[in-house]
């Protein structure tokens, strides 16, 4: 509900912390709207907004024909609390989700260090053997400036362009070798996903879309122009479906399931899922490098499938199907197998 559903039990400072909490969640929310959400009037809430500015609050007016309220900048917040349980869940979230998050050299690891550092002894003294003990991944990430990325994501909240330096791969005789080429980019979001940080952005040197990867940005300049995002843009979206394309082999695969079920199994970043015929099946459309590793992705489905494209593939999925069936052949001449055929997998 946006309206206080009992006026008569909130005082009046009160309702100036939740006028403070509606100007952060809805920025540039105006005096009409802010006084509904509090149930007063619009005299009323403007009231309010002149309390937190007597008491130091930085609340900016937004001019225009949709202006209202907002946050300014050198808001302190208040310190956080976490639980023992909170704390070691998100802990343990980051280092699943980051393989970097060990390291507090790294961007996301300096940010999970400063959080430990600020916990109360007895919950750091639960939480901090997690992130200890957890050994560092085999195979770092690519290292990005924490400076680097700071200004990505700066041009990003004010909608200002950029012109970067970027490293492309160029051929050169036999080999290859490292060329920085001029762009000039619109900034639409910073994204980190599989421990990799890519930059989401127009292209106006390509007039295309483009998705970078931002440890291969050599230098980036704020440009005066400035931008707005396309409308409903999902960025992580576009970069999942960005990722599984451009690969050397074709998917080209039916799946004897609706695309909703199939992609409980199969993550966005493994293809495009569409309904084929009356929306009973799916089409999942990709590429990838790995044929091998691709057919023990779509083994796992408990549903049906057809490679319909790419030799390399179904060549993989053949060869993956007669290494189980020999995993499954009876040894001991009882007739029985030691597991149950079509078993879920464990998620």
């Amino acid at each position: 509900m946006d309206r206080v559903s009992d006026t008569r039990e909130i005082s009046p400072t009160a309702r100036a912390l939740l006028a403070l909490e509606a100007i952060q969640n809805v920025p540039g929310i105006t005096a009409q709207r802010l006084g509904e959400r509090l149930g007063v009037t619009e005299r009323a809430a403007r009231r309010y907004v002149a309390i937190l500015r007597e008491a130091g609050l930085p609340i900016d007016s937004v001019s225009g024909p949709y202006g209202g309220y907002q946050v300014g900048r050198g808001l302190r917040l208040p310190p956080l609390t976490f639980s023992a349980a909170e704390a070691a869940g998100l802990v343990m979230a980051v280092i699943e989700g980051h393989a970097g998050a060990v390291d507090p050299a790294d961007l996301v690891g300096g940010a999970l260090a400063k959080i430990l550092r600020v916990l109360p002894a007895r919950v750091s003294a639960i939480v901090r053997p997690i992130r200890d003990v957890t050994p560092p991944p085999s195979s770092a990430p690519p290292q990005v400036s924490p400076e680097l990325t700071t200004a990505l994501f700066e041009a990003c909240a004010a909608g200002r362009r950029l012109r970067l330096g970027y490293r492309l791969r160029s051929r050169s005789g036999e080999g290859h070798s490292w060329v920085v080429r001029e762009m000039e980019v619109d900034p639409w979001a910073v994204i980190l996903r599989h421990s990799r940080w890519y930059l989401l952005c127009w292209s106006h040197t390509r007039g295309a879309q483009r998705v970078l990867r931002v440890d291969r940005i050599a230098s980036a300049e704020p440009l005066l122009d400035g931008f707005t995002p396309p409308a409903g843009l999902d960025p992580l979206r576009v970069l999942e479906e960005h990722l599984s394309q451009g690969w050397t082999y074709p998917v080209d695969v039916l799946i004897d399931a609706p695309p909703d079920e199939v992609a409980r199994w199969l993550p966005r970043s493994l293809g495009l899922l569409t309904p084929f015929g009356d929306g009973t099946r799916t089409r999942l459309v990709a590429s990838t490098d790995e044929p091998d590793w691709y057919a023990s992705r779509l083994a796992m489905m408990p549903f049906a499938f057809q490679v319909t494209e790419s030799a390399a593939l179904r060549d993989a999925v053949a060869a993956l199907g007669l290494r189980l069936l020999a995993a499954s052949a009876d040894v001991t001449g009882t007739g029985s197998l030691s597991s149950s055929a079509g078993s879920e997998p464990v998620r």
